[in-house]
């Protein structure tokens, strides 16, 4: 090839990106003022945080970009992403930094996705001096009280029932809570469902009407269940027999119409799936009905303007 066909195939190529980019800002224009999106990262989870966006909830389309290059924990990688934009409008995000030996995790705020705030190390866990972990913390903004939970897992050996699980696997769930992501409450146990559980998600219906979803970690489970509660931090009672098949994890919610798109990452199997439900008691398998891109890891769903995504979109 000379270099006046390198110019041209370059050129060419240029040109189809710029055309795939007007068009999916096209298909914008037409659908509502709000636009789905889901957080993501890539194995080996050492690039940032990747974007997902949809239109219905259903069909997600990957924006050829990273966002957030991780820079803080022992490990510097970006694992299970959660995101929700507070009523200050800055969308806030946190995610696991390290896979052991952390006591804490990664803290940052965007205005539009793109620009970012420097990097926070939040150690919850700092008086727990044998944490083996801080796993998936997940950000809940509570409406009534005008606050964030965050709840997250993490394993102190020797602190539990052993039960089925090694004491450096008994997971159990612990939050803290923060108004401004400055001053955080000190952190307590938030779920001992008598099983290591990790991945948990809680989901507002109406007032005094909470569902929370999580992975049984267990070696006989390693499947997603749910619980009620008429408050975001519990008691939960009621704790379902499994939806979801064996090997599944970071499961997320998307609302859609008639209902709810529970959606979790089926690992063994290197693909994603779905369950919908319209009352968090009957689950019918959805995923013939969905379309995730290739490489796609769990994070989280939520909700932003269609500026916000065309300003991601933009050549």
């Amino acid at each position: 090839m000379d270099a006046a066909e390198a110019i041209e195939q370059y050129t060419m190529i240029a040109r189809t990106k710029i055309l795939i980019a007007l068009f999916a800002m096209l298909l914008l224009t037409a659908c509502s003022n709000k636009v789905y999106m889901f957080t993501s990262f890539h194995e080996p989870a050492n690039e940032g945080l990747r974007l997902l966006y949809s239109k219905d909830g259903y069909h997600w389309k990957s924006i050829d970009s990273i966002y957030l290059k991780p820079l803080i924990g022992n490990d510097k990688i970006m694992r299970d992403p959660s995101m929700l934009q507070g009523p200050d409008g800055l969308f806030h995000l946190v995610w696991t930094t390290e896979w052991k030996r952390g006591n804490g995790f990664g803290y940052a705020s965007s205005k539009d996705l793109i620009h970012w705030s420097e990097q926070q190390y939040i150690p919850v866990m700092k008086q727990e001096p044998t944490v083996k972990n801080v796993w998936a913390p997940e950000l809940f903004y509570d409406d009534e009280h005008k606050e964030y939970i965050i709840v997250f897992a993490s394993c102190i050996p020797g602190r539990f029932e052993k039960g089925v699980e090694d004491e450096n696997n008994n997971h159990r769930l612990y939050y803290t809570i923060t108004k401004d992501f400055k001053i955080f409450t000190d952190t307590k146990l938030f779920l001992d469902p008598k099983f290591s559980a990790i991945d948990a998600e809680i989901i507002k219906r109406k007032q005094a009407d909470y569902v929370l979803i999580v992975k049984d970690n267990t070696r006989p489970e390693r499947n997603i269940k749910v619980a009620f509660s008429n408050s975001p931090l519990g008691p939960w009672i009621n704790m379902s027999k499994p939806f979801t098949e064996k090997f599944t994890e970071g499961p997320t919610v998307a609302k859609v119409k008639n209902g709810w798109l529970v959606y979790y990452d089926a690992y063994q199997k290197k693909k994603f799936g779905a369950s919908f439900t319209k009352d968090f008691a009957t689950f019918v398998n959805a995923d013939s009905l969905i379309s995730i891109p290739e490489g796609h890891k769990h994070g989280t769903v939520f909700m932003a303007k269609q500026k916000i995504v065309k300003g991601l979109l933009k050549p």
